[in-house]
């Protein structure tokens, strides 16, 4: 690696609290003590050195549910989270009958508490080391970028492995600043965790695809789960002989409120963010890549519904797979909308010469580091053409199972060690609990007509995104229905039973899918080993250019933090209106009034009647604003936040728990890429509103008697 000079080659810890602007950044937790005075100047009350420590409220309640955010809300396990966090729960036990996603659920005892499944899980985040020197001491520039990317996966392996010699915690070592640091996270996971209580669909989803993003809105986005454990207290295979986990903190609520100008924390785990990335990223993002995606998710979601249309088992068995298509399409035309109204390239131009300006004055820097880097980042540009082609050519479940069974049973036969990340024994709960998840979303009919879809499309899609050496190898579109009859992979206990064959016993397998799988896998595998040195590539130049891009922030008083990557994040901003254009001012706060206002009686806008009943009755009880003179719905805040924040806990200036985070606004979405600080905003859950449907509509009395809830002070 490049020798900088002495003066740039600094943490990225080290930077002033003056460096932060607004309220942009998704802050790791070791950060906060340098933000103490901006953290003061918006009203936070908790010392800088107490949100920094893992160990300590509020951050100790904090968790992740492996794509959401929750917290804990007693001390009995209790979490509360988002609706569509919970939604494979609830979709789990939900069926024509009992259909708990249209209804809601709740569990009176704690004996009627449902099974979240196997891909519920909560993960408490317990450990957080910096070991960069640890998984890059065996690297060197004369390395190839295949022998690069292996070494540092080795390293991380062995990390991996020393930090879950103890088998309740589950390690990772992701890489921030894009490989120029890596941090060690571990994470008890608790794989026992059951439905406790979710609103109506009509509550939870009110407005459904048609508000997703939009304000203002009226979702009461909240469920409650609860982790289980072994009598031991130690994480245990779901069993009727667990018990709750007594979480060791957990989040007050405040019934208090907040008003327009007031402070909030939000911690959570962000999933992916995008704004260090060239201008040539974001123009190959907004005219190739993103346009693809929408075409893509929509010609597939039409499909499934003209698959599952007049069938209701088929319909609840989708409706997962259904929204989160649905969610993620919407986000990514709202980025390319976003892009039509802002040119974020252009932005960027301006910001990148103004970097290689700066970076020519420096002495000492590298002569061929930035043609290194435009480089290594076209390849990595058309490399993801033909991953995405490849994304489309297997869009069919069953090939997909077909896939991970084989290349299982080939890494299988290789030491732990040296097996393929994410098929190592580690990974066998996993990979167990994806397989029986399919019971829950998969229609073979359905899945036929996906793949068939799915493969006249790849024919149609252009070259660039053709993968090398797929195409003759894939089915013509006739040959579809009989890989379905000739398949058993669609039987969940003869899909399971594969898990413990060897490669030879499913390469002589008379299963069409299986077939189909061996046949693909050398090109699979030769994909995969590409993007293996494409990314140690990236992996040696990147790390240089974030260093200086750090240094050349830090000279500018800027904010330095790490593009978000799932990993638990804290971030700050105020309750704050926005206007989306001109002589148009959108307030921070709904009502249940809007509501109303809203119901049309139908889907999407189809309250409950007991819901309507009792805003029409004005049961507002105690949780009334005085200011609104009604129960608050959702409200706005400059917060910076990504998709990974839903269910994020809002915490006030004291760190108790006031909304639960779900959404941006549509205006917001780009912020991925650019934060905008007149237009950002998150979209949060007054928690008074979830709390009066507890009390008012659902009559949760159970669960509103578990929490603890901080009311406001009533006036003599």
């Amino acid at each position: 690696m490049y020798i900088l000079l002495k003066y740039l080659v600094l943490p990225v810890a080290l930077i002033g609290a003056a460096a932060a602007q607004a309220d942009e950044g998704q802050w790791q937790p070791y950060q906060l003590p340098q933000l103490k005075s901006e953290l003061k100047r918006i009203g936070i009350t908790i010392p800088a050195e107490k949100l920094s420590d893992l160990s300590k409220h509020p951050m100790s309640a904090i968790v992740s549910l492996g794509g959401c955010s929750a917290s804990f809300v007693s001390d009995a396990g209790l979490v509360v989270t988002n609706h569509h966090c919970a939604y494979g729960a609830i979709q789990r036990n939900a069926t024509p009958e009992h259909n708990y996603i249209v209804d809601g659920y709740l569990a009176k005892t704690r004996a009627e508490e449902l099974p979240g499944g196997p891909n519920t899980l909560v993960y408490v985040t317990d450990k957080v080391e910096n070991v960069t020197a640890r998984v890059l001491k065996n690297v060197s520039d004369t390395m190839s970028g295949k022998q690069r990317h292996d070494a540092v996966e080795k390293s991380i392996k062995a990390l991996v492995a020393e930090c879950e010699s103890d088998k309740i915690y589950r390690c990772s070592v992701p890489a921030f600043h894009r490989g120029l640091e890596y941090y060690r996270i571990r994470q008890m996971m608790i794989r026992d965790v059951r439905l406790v209580y979710a609103p109506a669909d009509m509550i939870g989803n009110f407005g459904g695809d048609i508000d997703n993003y939009e304000w203002p809105r009226q979702g009461g986005d909240y469920s409650f789960l609860r982790a289980y454990v072994g009598k031991d207290g130690r994480p245990a295979d779901p069993s009727p002989d667990n018990v709750p986990y007594h979480s060791k903190d957990f989040l007050v609520v405040s019934a208090a409120g907040l008003k327009n100008g007031d402070p909030v924390l939000l911690a959570g785990y962000p999933g992916r963010t995008s704004r260090y990335k060239l201008p040539s990223e974001i123009r190959a993002a907004r005219d190739s890549a993103y346009p693809a995606k929408v075409a893509e998710l929509q010609a597939d979601l039409d499909v499934i519904a003209a698959a599952t249309k007049g069938n209701p088992a088929a319909a609840v068995r989708y409706a997962s797979v259904d929204k989160s298509m649905n969610n993620v399409m919407k986000k990514t035309q709202g980025l390319l909308d976003g892009f039509a109204r802002k040119d974020i390239a252009a932005i960027k131009d301006v910001q990148d010469a103004e970097f290689r300006a700066w970076y020519a004055k420096q002495p000492g820097m590298s002569k061929t580091l930035l043609g290194e880097l435009d480089a290594v980042i076209a390849a990595d540009l058309a490399l993801s053409d033909e991953e995405f082609g490849y994304g489309v050519a297997t869009t069919s479940d069953l090939l997909k199972s077909a896939s991970t069974l084989y290349r299982l049973a080939r890494e299988g036969a290789k030491p732990d060690a040296e097996r393929e990340s994410g098929y190592q024994q580690r990974d066998l709960t996993f990979i167990k609990a994806r397989l029986n998840r399919l019971e829950q979303s998969y229609v073979g009919s359905v899945d036929q007509a996906r793949f068939v879809a799915a493969l006249q499309r790849y024919a149609k899609l252009p070259k660039s995104m053709h993968v090398n050496g797929m195409d003759a190898l894939l089915p013509a579109v006739g040959a579809v229905p009989a890989l379905y009859t000739k398949s058993e992979l669609g039987d969940t206990a003869k899909r399971l039973a594969w898990l413990d064959k060897d490669s030879a016993a499913i390469a002589a397998s008379n299963d069409a899918f299986l077939q189909l799988a061996v046949k693909l896998d050398d090109v699979t595998q030769s994909l995969k080993e590409r993007r293996k040195e494409l990314d140690g590539n990236l992996e040696r130049v990147i790390p240089q250019y974030m260093q200086t891009v750090i240094a050349w922030k830090k000279s500018q008083g800027k904010p330095v933090y790490p593009d978000a990557n799932s990993t638990l994040r804290v971030t700050y901003g105020t309750v704050s209106p926005y206007s989306p254009k001109d002589g148009i001012t959108k307030g921070p706060f709904t009502t249940i009034e809007g509501i109303v206002e809203k119901n049309t009686g139908k889907d999407p806008f189809n309250a409950p009647q007991k819901l309507l009943d009792a805003i029409k009755a004005k049961r507002y009880g105690q949780f009334m604003d005085p200011i609104l003179g009604t129960v608050p719905v959702d409200f706005l805040t400059s917060a910076d936040t990504t998709g990974g924040n839903s269910g994020s806990a809002v915490m006030n200036k004291n760190g108790e728990l006031i909304g639960l985070n779900f959404d941006s606004t549509y205006e917001s979405i780009t912020k991925d890429w650019y934060f905008d600080t007149a237009i950002t905003r998150a979209i949060h859950m007054d928690i008074r509103y979830m709390l009066w449907v507890m009390a008012e509509v659902d009559h949760a009395d159970n669960v509103l008697k578990e929490l603890t809830i901080k009311y406001p002070a009533k006036k003599k």
